[in-house]
């Protein structure tokens, strides 16, 4: 089973980490990965930009209207993801707990099953 595992953080202490900071937690991360990607079960990994770098296009009343930012009401943003493929979602918790220790900026991890959608792609 694939599994998206989301990092939320708040961005004015990660983004504030000195060129230092985030060298050393970036390790910390690669080191809790590296099994992983080893084995092959790692799938893309990603950090996102600032929200003030996100543009949204919500539905509007006539045409989705685009907007500057997110605009969530929450302290806390998607900083990042993982796709990663476990059997349980028991080794889920155990690899977002074993980030979790070693990232300081992140506040929770969600884990969601997911599926790959592949147009055309009957077995998807």
């Amino acid at each position: 089973m694939l599994y998206a595992i989301l990092c939320y953080a708040h961005e004015e202490t990660v983004f504030a980490w000195s060129k230092e900071e985030e060298a050393a937690v970036m390790e910390k991360l690669y080191a809790v990965q590296e099994p992983l990607a080893a084995s092959g079960r790692l799938g893309p990994v990603g950090r996102l930009m600032p929200t003030t770098a996100a543009t949204t296009v919500r539905k509007g009343r006539d045409e989705p209207l685009v907007i500057d930012g997110p605009f969530a009401e929450t302290k806390e943003a998607l900083l990042g993801f993982y796709v990663v493929d476990f059997e349980t979602l028991d080794e889920a918790i155990v690899f977002s707990k074993q980030l979790s220790a070693v990232n300081p900026g992140s506040t929770s991890y969600e884990i969601r099953p997911f599926y790959v959608f592949r147009p055309g792609d009957a077995s998807s």
